[in-house]
């Protein structure tokens, strides 16, 4: 009996412990390794690393399901038997997605692994055809806009906008004057394949200033052999106009591909629900275009887009005096009320924007590849302020910026490292036209940036990567500016700055300020994955921003936005240190992400409002740029809910608290709390019929900094002082919004949606504390957008 025993003992072990091993490699069609599959085998799953390599180690014996799978890439579903140790190596092939037989696919490219990237759906994308690249992002929990009126925006990310946000479109860095409140990014978004935010300076490759975020945007990528076009229609209520926009798109996975897409935008005034917004109209012209070729082990391309768009500004936010701003301040109501038109009069802002590049890829060896770009801009910005006789056809600001930039990138994998290393050099050259007869605001000068990063990715094990990196930047501007004298003797500037003075000319100073700036950045982080689909986002960077040339050498009267800017040459860099966690939960019908941050950057730079000053133009309210120790702190929230197959509930929260320290006071221009909230109801069988009921929350921003001034202002024809309230913010709103579509097939090749999208839907009268011109007017009343979108 005892030997029954121990022989049935030694059965049952062989049986238990009869487990073995599984590794291999993981490649697509061109036999690149694949980082990232997901490969599962019995009860254990892991993901390959970098070079495609996977290890699944006490597999039972017996046979057992394989199932291999990776976002754009056919899945492998096997049955295989264990009965040893085995290498198992695949090649996975593309998954076609398709759309009435055209084939598309996009793969996901992360710039950091440990922060989250947020991507807008291609569907956004094309839903606000009609409207900014800001509009679009908004959509982010985290982001909000900064606007001057409703068609100049631009977007805030955790608190901070304009250039500590760089964007980069198709892995080119925008250069187009963005260092106004007032000047939106000079980008069609009809020619986004993909829009990716990244909250944090992470992405060092990019520049090591990006204090607020990143947004980086791409082209439509097709590697399929085929040839399709889209045409979207829109037709907006208010505004009375809209826009048509055509893409072609030829693909390829070897040899020849392109794309190329045009917009045109005609819309009029806009109003609010009680009153015209006068010269409010806009109109754009847009063109991209790109091309590539690729090879086996090569791959060389280029593209060329141009922006051109006339951007009225509301003539109510033009004042001729002091009284105008208080009467505008306390009535609520707009002094200038013309009937609808689709003419665009001055006040108005004329831009052109020309972007060239030319890059080529090299894969070196499976594992290493090396790619160099070069990228050519030119933007021309003309801001027309009303004038006398003739003059009111010349403009007031004629700024031209022409940017070169080189990129050489080297990247790497080694078994469990990746490694990305490249340099870039920059040369900057804007010439302020001197024949508009007004004194510039933003003088001529020339700017050389040098960087170089290093940026390292360790796998730990299938659950853990760590990444961090360093950036080296040299920056050196040098500017030509006249100074009247009286402005230089205000400003102090005699004996910290006397050894830029080179001439003189009447009343004024010829100068040309120089400056040199060496920035060390870098950053740390991890993502953890645990068990029951939660991940772990960590990551802490240190940022530098050096003071733009409008926050240094900003001296008179900023056309487009009714105010007088002070730069200031005192201005050092802003250094950002900046602490991010993120935790995702994935349930089987909900998710869960929650961001909390803080901030701390030393020599934060802001604009604050210090009075009046009278020109022969009239009297404008006065802003200086100056500097603080600040902090921010703030937390976002997402949360997705499918509550059944045909409804599924959306949300998304974002908070930020803003302090100046070294005033001991809030910062100004912080976004206030927003809960923005979405129930969707889809139905495929109904002609794949979508609808959307959006809530949109701003609450009262109650957090400000006291910039109130008093002054005299003409009261039956008598001088009476008066406080001017430039400070208090606006009352919270709530804002509905609907959109609903349907989809049908016009034949083989052929399908036609449309869309109705209703803004405001219940026409509410507000006003945005992030708008410029909250103290002159209403933001927008309630606007019925049809869209046709034809494919094709």
């Amino acid at each position: 009996m005892r030997t029954i025993q121990l022989l049935f003992f030694f059965l049952f072990s062989t049986v238990i412990w009869s487990q073995y091993s599984i590794d291999g490699i993981i490649t697509d069609e061109n036999g690149l390794p694949l980082k990232g599959a997901h490969v599962h085998i019995a009860n254990k799953t892991t993901s390959t690393l970098p070079n495609g390599a996977f290890l699944l180690e006490k597999i039972p014996t017996g046979k057992q399901r394989l199932y291999i799978s990776f976002i754009g890439y056919q899945p492998i579903d096997t049955v295989i038997v264990v009965s040893q140790n085995l290498t198992l190596n695949y090649q996975m092939v593309l998954d076609i997605t398709k759309l009435n037989e055209i084939a598309l696919f996009q793969l996901r490219k992360n710039s950091s692994v440990s922060v989250v990237e947020e991507q807008i759906a291609k569907a956004t994308i094309e839903q606000y055809s009609n409207q900014t690249l800001g509009d679009a992002l908004k959509e982010v929990a985290g982001v909000s806009i900064l606007k001057t009126g409703s068609t100049i925006v631009k977007p805030v990310i955790n608190g901070l906008h304009s250039s500590r946000i760089p964007i980069i479109n198709n892995n080119v860095r925008m250069e187009d004057q963005q260092w106004g409140t007032e000047h939106a990014p000079n980008f069609d978004v009809n020619s986004a394949g993909k829009i990716t935010v990244i909250k944090g300076a992470s992405a060092l490759q990019y520049g090591g200033d990006a204090i607020g975020g990143l947004v980086l945007i791409e082209s439509e990528v097709v590697k399929k052999d085929t040839l399709f076009g889209r045409t979207i229609a829109n037709f907006a209520s208010n505004g009375r106009g809209g826009s048509i926009s055509s893409s072609i798109h030829k693909g390829n996975r070897l040899g020849w591909s392109w794309n190329v897409v045009g917009t045109l935008k005609h819309l009029g005034d806009r109003e609010t629900p009680d009153y015209m917004l006068s010269n409010t109209g806009n109109r754009e012209q847009n063109f991209s275009g790109s091309t590539q070729y690729n090879a086996e082990n090569y791959s060389i391309g280029g593209m060329y887009s141009f922006y051109n768009a006339q951007i009225g500004i509301l003539k109510a936010a033009h004042i001729g005096n002091v009284t105008d701003l208080y009467n505008a301040i306390t009535t609520q109501q707009p002094f200038v009320v013309d009937p609808f038109t689709y003419s665009i009069d001055n006040p108005k802002q004329e831009v052109q924007h020309h972007l060239g590049k030319v890059n080529f890829k090299k894969w070196l060896s499976e594992s290493a590849t090396l790619d160099m770009q070069y990228a050519f801009q030119f933007n021309n910005r003309l801001e027309y302020d009303v004038r006398r006789n003739s003059e009111n056809k010349k403009a007031s600001l004629d700024l031209q910026l022409a940017t070169h930039t080189l990129l050489v990138d080297y990247k790497k994998t080694f078994d469990h490292w990746q490694l990305k290393t490249g340099a870039n050099l920059g040369y900057q050259n804007n010439f302020a036209n001197p024949q508009t007869g007004v004194r510039p605001l933003i003088p001529s000068y020339q700017k050389i940036d040098l960087g170089t990063y290093a940026i390292g990715t360790y796998n730990i094990d299938n659950s853990m990567v760590l990444e961090g990196g360093l950036r080296y930047d040299f920056s050196t501007i040098e500017a030509t500016k006249y100074y009247l004298k009286s402005r230089w003797e205000e400003r102090g500037y005699d004996d910290e700055f006397s050894h830029f003075i080179v001439g003189e000319e009447g009343n004024q100073w010829l100068t040309k300020p120089k400056f040199d700036y060496h920035n060390l950045t870098g950053n740390l982080g991890f993502r953890k994955q645990f068990h029951h689909e939660l991940e772990w986002y960590s990551n802490v960077s240190l940022a530098s921003r050096n003071p733009n040339p409008s926050e240094l050498f900003s001296d008179g009267l900023h056309h487009s936005t009714g105010q007088v800017e002070l730069g200031d040459l005192r201005l050092e860099r802003e250094q950002s240190f900046k602490f991010s966690n993120t935790l995702k939960k994935d349930w089987k019908k909900t998710n869960l992400s929650v961001t909390p941050f803080i901030n701390r950057i030393a020599n934060f730079i802001y604009l604050q409002p210090i009075g009046f000053e009278t020109t022969i133009r009239g009297a404008f309210p006065v802003w200086e740029f100056k500097q603080t120790e600040a902090l921010l702190t703030g937390i976002d929230v997402n949360f997705n809910w499918d509550v059944t197959q045909a409804f599924s509930y959306k949300s998304n929260f974002a908070y930020v608290n803003g302090e100046n320290l070294t005033e001991n006071q809030p910062l100004i221009d912080m976004p206030p709390v927003t809960w923005n909230q979405k129930l969707v109801y889809s139905n495929p069988k109904w002609y794949d019929f979508t609808a959307s009921l959006q809530s949109e929350l701003v609450f009262r921003q109650t957090r400000f900094p006291d910039y109130n001034f008093e002054t005299n202002i003409v009261v039956n024809n008598e001088l009476e002082p008066v406080i001017v309230d430039i400070s208090s913010s606006p009352a919270g709103y709530h804002l509905l919004h609907l959109y609903g579509e349907m989809t049908f097939n016009l034949g083989k090749n052929n399908k036609i949606t449309t869309a109705l999208f209703i803004q405001n839907l219940t026409n509410t009268a507000y006003r945005d504390y992030l708008n410029r011109q909250r103290f002159y007017a209403d933001e927008m009343g309630r606007n019925i957008q049809l869209q046709i979108k034809y494919n094709f």
